[in-house]
């Protein structure tokens, strides 16, 4: 009588010679296959017509993979339909990642077969406009279904770091935080506004603020998470809460907890619904409000067919967004 084993996925059979054989795991993508494709069809008849396979061999390889795992998938006491068991669910769950995995797998090696990368990695500046941001993931997946798609959003030097280390391969960030060994694309520029929310006393003035007015109200910063950051600029009052998020200074903002900048598609529905009020520091112009954005990646990175239709549509969808203004060829300051 032959003994077997199972370890580590390879079946051990003791003959009775004494001699052992080792076979590798038997079990089958057409079985696991077969099994899903019952459990989503109904039945064994309408798994066959799906798979166009004759039902005798859908019902062996069922069979087969029952035997090799030592568990009843399917309830066979009834004709109607296939009623997974206790353990059927367990293993339809397994039986679909595995089918799903091999699928990628598939798509991907016929993408590297004509050149197109595994994977892209991408480090955004939180200034980038979401709406723009979404439609260009949303343009990707369609674009490049093989291609896993690796996001990150960070805030300043931080993207050039990420891209300066190799974990992102491309990165969008603002001016005053671009490393200049980095090669760099103008994007676009995106227009700070200093506000306060309509509760806020400085709602109610009109024309310039004075700058000792400004002073000695607090200024809400969106700030470097480390010192060796790049420095904040366009502070003008001692009284500074700093935040690491738009979205935490978005909302401080609103609570009428201080004046600060923000960018002008953050601000502008709010500003339509009289949540927030622009305001007119004093020297200030909408020239010091421009921060132009870039897309960078270091010099020796060879991009493939998905880097280049990411950068590609950077800058297509930038130049078409209303909101957005056009990259202008002068420097600007980077403000808070």
């Amino acid at each position: 009588m032959l003994r077997r084993r199972w370890t580590g996925g390879v079946l051990t059979v003791f003959q009775r010679s004494g001699n052992v054989r080792h076979v590798f795991d038997p079990i089958t993508l057409d079985q696991l296959r077969a099994f899903v494709t019952i459990v989503e069809q109904g039945s064994f008849s309408a798994a066959a017509r799906k798979l166009q396979r004759a039902q005798s061999a859908i019902s062996k390889s069922m069979a087969n993979l029952e035997e090799q795992l030592g568990v009843l998938l399917l309830d066979r006491s009834t004709k109607k339909a296939a009623k997974l068991s206790d353990a059927g669910s367990v293993v339809l769950a397994a039986a679909r990642r595995v089918l799903l995995e091999m699928d990628q797998l598939k798509r991907t090696s016929a993408g590297m077969i004509h050149g197109i990368e595994p994977s892209v990695s991408l480090c955004v500046d939180a200034l980038f406009p979401p709406p723009v941001l979404v439609e260009l993931c949303v343009g990707f997946a369609r674009a490049m279904p093989t291609v896993d798609l690796k996001l990150d959003t960070q805030f300043m030097s931080a993207v050039s770091a990420r891209v300066m280390t190799g974990d992102a391969t491309l990165g969008i960030v603002a001016s005053g935080g671009v490393v200049p060994s980095l090669a760099k694309t103008p994007l676009t520029t995106i227009q700070m506004l200093p506000v306060v929310g309509a509760g806020h006393p400085f709602s109610k003035l009109e024309g310039q603020i004075p700058l000792v007015q400004l002073a000695r109200d607090v200024q809400i910063v969106l700030s470097e998470r480390h010192e060796t950051g790049v420095p904040d600029r366009g502070v003008l009052s001692p009284r500074t809460w700093r935040v690491a998020d738009l979205s935490t200074k978005h909302a401080m903002l609103r609570a009428n907890l201080g004046w600060g900048n923000l960018p002008e598609h953050l601000a502008r529905e709010d500003l339509r619904a009289g949540r927030l009020a622009a305001i007119h520091p004093e020297s200030w112009s909408m020239e010091d409000g421009n921060v132009t954005l870039y897309a960078v990646h270091r010099n020796e990175t060879t991009f493939g067919p998905a880097h280049r239709w990411l950068v590609d549509s950077l800058i297509a969808l930038c130049a078409r967004e209303g909101g957005v203004a056009p990259p202008r060829s002068r420097s600007r300051k980077v403000r808070d």
